[in-house]
């Protein structure tokens, strides 16, 4: 699972919820830090 598998969950219309219960492996954190990586990577 990469940073932008995350993401790409997310943009398609995945919630939080749905990718951390697909990925049990994941946490709100893992998210969370996907989120400011990408964040960080725009700038």
């Amino acid at each position: 699972m990469t940073v932008d598998d995350v993401l790409e969950y997310l943009a398609s219309g995945m919630t939080e919820a749905e990718v951390l219960a697909d990925f049990p492996y994941l946490t709100h954190e893992d998210i969370e830090a996907c989120r400011a990586f990408d964040a960080d990577r725009k700038k």
